[in-house]
């Protein structure tokens, strides 16, 4: 997939944006767009629309046509650590819309002749990728596994999950939610994983907690927390990246 490739000079952790007329200046730095308070429209939805509109990475997704400013967060956080690479067989979770499904495709090659596999599951509805299976269900659902392991045709390099459970502005609770999610998604990959498989999940600053971290250290060779440049500095967003699976943990 040409669109998720930069143009000359571009990294993927950095984007460079296209000077077009009225939204440059004439060094080509960005100028701010600012948005007018409208009646019936909340403050935090006028400062999460003045975001959205300033924001350079949703510039640059729109410009590759890439679904979700998400995409650079895996982009960079592949680079890191090497994910994803041609013939994988790839997971995505909380896929929708879709911007890491798009990301996993062009890396594993799923959409050429003996390339990768990528399978996409949200509870969302979302729009296929090229390249990809892409389920609509809740991972929740006690028949997901087995849908997701049939789509996938036999073990999986990678497990990717960027879920997260609605957040209620209690940060005790938000964390317990998370944490669930993340325990259902580690059980998953314990399954699914091949020897030498990695998996990578979205948690909340707070960190994972201690004893599924052991869990993941005794079956890995490598367990980190990572915070890709492309995750807003405000956010209280993660990642943990446990690489080299070693098989599932006795007991």
């Amino acid at each position: 997939m040409s669109k998720t490739k930069g143009g000359s000079g571009s990294g993927p952790g950095k984007p460079t944006l296209q000077r077009k007329k009225g939204t440059t200046t004439t060094t080509g730095r960005l100028l701010e767009v600012r948005v007018k308070t409208a009646r019936g429209r909340k403050t935090s939805s006028t400062s999460w629309l003045h975001r959205q509109l300033n924001d350079p990475y949703v510039l640059e997704a729109k410009q590759r046509g890439l679904r979700s400013r998400a995409a650079f967060k895996l982009m960079e956080m592949d680079e890191r650590v090497g994910l994803l690479k041609p013939g994988q067989k790839v997971v995505d979770l909380g896929a929708a819309p879709g911007g890491w499904t798009q990301i996993a495709v062009d890396r594993v090659k799923s959409a050429e002749p003996g390339g990768g596999t990528v399978v996409g599951l949200d509870i969302l509805e979302w729009e296929p990728v090229a390249g990809a299976t892409c389920l609509t269900m809740d991972f929740l659902d006690p028949t997901a596994p087995a849908r997701l392991k049939e789509a996938l045709g036999g073990k999986a390099d990678v497990v990717l999950s960027d879920m997260a459970a609605p957040t209620t502005g209690h940060p005790n609770t938000d964390h317990l939610r998370i944490m669930a999610l993340l325990e259902v998604a580690w059980a998953f990959a314990e399954e699914v994983l091949a020897p030498g498989g990695s998996f990578l999940c979205k948690v909340f600053q707070g960190g994972t907690e201690n004893e599924l971290l052991d869990r993941m250290k005794q079956t890995c060779t490598s367990v980190r927390h990572v915070k890709p440049p492309a995750s807003r500095k405000d956010s209280a967003e993660m990642y943990v990246i446990a690489q080299g699976f070693r098989g599932k943990a006795e007991g």
